[in-house]
């Protein structure tokens, strides 16, 4: 799955404890990674619309309401998520929803509609 994501394979040299010198191989996933070497990825919005298939809007709406992990600016015009925050998220929802305990919309009342109306 990490070769789908990251198809090339980089390697970056990290100074860790300030006495040693390690080689990451930074296509692994970022979870693996942040364990390592104790930093977190960012991703964009086009990456995160491929992670979360959610609109724009909902997802600002989300954030606003403290349910959805909040973006950060790198500069004036970058704006980037993290994705532990993200992944953490993704499995919270995973999890109320196999506890069927995550809010779901009402289902509507067919007898109120008014065109193809039900028949009591």
């Amino acid at each position: 799955m990490a070769d789908k994501l990251f198809p090339h394979r980089f390697f970056a040299h990290i100074v860790v404890d300030s006495l040693e010198l390690m080689e990451v191989d930074l296509s692994t996933p970022n979870s693996e990674l942040s364990k390592s070497v104790g930093f977190s990825r960012t991703i964009r919005r086009d990456q995160l619309r491929k992670i979360v298939p959610l609109a724009d809007t909902t997802i600002y709406e989300m954030e606003q309401r403290g349910e959805f992990p909040r973006r950060f600016y790198l500069t004036s015009r970058c704006v980037v998520w993290d994705l532990d925050e993200v992944e953490q998220w993704l499995d919270d929802r995973r999890r109320l929803s196999a506890a069927k305990a995550a809010r779901r919309a009402p289902m509507p009342d067919v007898h109120l509609r008014k065109t193809r109306p039900v028949k009591r």
